[in-house]
């Protein structure tokens, strides 16, 4: 029994409706069950599950779809949607006797906060945005989906009253040891780092977690900072930032591959400043995020440690495919744009052209359907992958679907996967992600390997020995290192390119 509704003008957070639709997916009875608002890949899903959609929903209408054996558990389903929203519904908190604030900058002022973060739909950020930057506070813009002109206008803004703003889609901050968005649990210490990237800003602090040195600050500046357009506006102020914050005493800037003019005057900026500063610009040519990292603790003076893994017990902790080489295709599905860009450059200069939703050469872009005859990576977290639906790192059901696809392709030799772990993250990821893998491999029936990039440290609520304990249980080949997975994964369809 299948059972289908629009609720009009009915709003909530994409990460609250995946929580609505996993309580009542549970439930006794229930074969299937999709909350969502009415964007067009969640529509797509749906139809998926075998729902006739209502012709006429839209972005701002949320859909209740529920799938049951019989009458009496629809029933108890849909009272259960009807609960579980009541209870996620939005709380007045503090002092009944005041006026809640109705606008962010109004909270800003009752609070005197100086920081505010933004996690409204994209095309409402920017007003709020905008609001809190008046009323005298910095700005973390969460949101993705804001157009760029609306971007340039908002660091502007910020840059005319000493401000910084952090972000749009700055996906992970760290102030004052405070984590924000994903962010990773880490101890403090002397390395103040500006991010143009979310998951390669995770990578970097957790790799220094491991190796025993920790931040003074992140400052997330948006993926787009580094572009021509936006010109690094906010990459400058934060430099201007950690330069005089007295705990900070090696800046690190990480960027998915930026625009040439644009790093350039980075650079130029950087070198008057009394801090020194290491680059972890991604690009052909470019050092990778963990030899960055390397260049860091060397400025520091502090020994670099062999990088943790987690191969199958029986296997030699080289590199070196379980199955042997072997021809295919390497397929990667990744939840962070930077690290799959990292990847991708890494694979690339092995094995030639990679289609992908976020090229690195326009002539590499992957077709709407996101399929490939050759190699190919996709980044699930990309802004038009996102819109409506809770990210990847909370939600993987969309790359869960891609690895059964990728196992039942006789021409993927390799699938390349990163997981990251942290607050905001998926709970515990491998509880999914391990089965499937297990699946993935057996119906192969095939030399078929699963090579997995683990970011996380030990402070992280997920646990990240245990997480990569369970991944390593069911076959997968675990690295804390993109770039040692990246590598791996080429050294199973290349032997020339096998390296340490």
């Amino acid at each position: 029994m299948k059972h289908i509704e629009l609720r009009r003008g009915t709003y909530r957070d994409s990460v609250q409706l995946l929580q609505v639709s996993q309580a009542v997916g549970g439930l006794a009875g229930v074969t299937g069950a999709m909350v969502a608002m009415g964007t067009e890949l969640n529509l797509e899903l749906i139809a998926g599950m075998g729902f006739d959609l209502p012709v006429d929903a839209t972005a701002g209408d949320m859909v209740v779809a529920i799938a049951t054996d019989d009458e009496p558990t629809r029933d108890a389903a849909i009272a259960a949607v009807d609960s579980a929203l009541a209870a996620k519904a939005p709380r007045t908190t503090g002092d009944s006797t005041l006026p809640s604030p109705r606008t962010l900058g109004a909270a800003v002022d009752t609070a005197g906060a100086t920081l505010a973060l933004v996690s409204t739909p994209g095309r409402f950020a920017f007003a709020d945005a905008m609001d809190a930057l008046d009323a005298g506070a910095s700005v973390l813009v969460f949101s993705d989906n804001v157009p760029v002109e609306q971007e340039i206008a908002l660091k502007d803004r910020a840059a005319e009253r000493g401000l910084l703003v952090m972000g749009p889609d700055c996906g992970t901050a760290v102030v004052g040891g405070l984590g924000l968005g994903f962010a990773n649990v880490v101890r403090p210490g002397p390395v103040g780092l500006v991010a143009a990237s979310g998951t390669g800003a995770q990578q970097v602090m957790t790799l220094l977690d491991a190796a025993g040195v920790g931040l003074s600050h992140c400052l997330g500046v948006g993926g787009r900072d580094l572009s021509a357009a936006v010109a690094g506006r906010s990459t400058l102020a934060a430099l201007d930032a950690l330069d005089a914050d007295p705990a900070t005493e090696v800046i690190l800037v990480v960027s998915k591959p930026p625009a040439p003019e644009v790093a350039e005057r980075v650079r130029e900026h950087a070198a008057k400043l009394s801090t020194p500063v290491v680059f972890g610009l991604l690009g052909g040519g470019r050092p990778d995020l963990t030899a960055v990292v390397t260049q860091v603790l060397g400025t520091l003076g502090r020994p670099v440690p062999r990088w943790p893994r987690w191969l199958p017990s029986d296997e030699s902790p080289d590199l070196v495919a379980p199955f042997g080489f072997g021809t295919g295709n390497l397929r990667g599905l990744y939840s962070g744009g930077t690290l799959c860009d990292e990847a991708m450059v890494i694979a690339s200069a092995a094995l030639g052209p990679i289609a992908s939703n976020i090229p690195l050469d326009p002539s590499w872009t992957i077709g709407a359907d996101l399929k490939a005859d050759g190699h190919a990576m996709l980044d699930f977290g990309d802004d038009a992958l996102t819109a409506g639906r809770p990210h990847p790192m909370i939600d993987g059901t969309l790359r869960l679907a891609r690895l059964a696809e990728e196992a039942a392709d006789p021409d993927c030799r390799v699938v390349l996967m990163d997981v990251v772990l942290g607050h905001g993250a998926h709970p515990d990821p491998a509880a999914e992600l391990a089965p499937a893998i297990a699946s993935a491999l057996v119906a192969a029936d095939r030399p078929f390997d699963v090579v997995i990039a683990l970011i996380g440290s030990d402070g992280d609520p997920q646990g990240v020995r245990g997480q990569a304990a369970e991944l390593q249980g069911v076959g997968a080949r675990v690295y804390s290192s993109n770039a040692e997975a990246a590598r791996e994964a080429v050294a199973i369809l290349n032997p020339a390119e096998v390296t340490e």
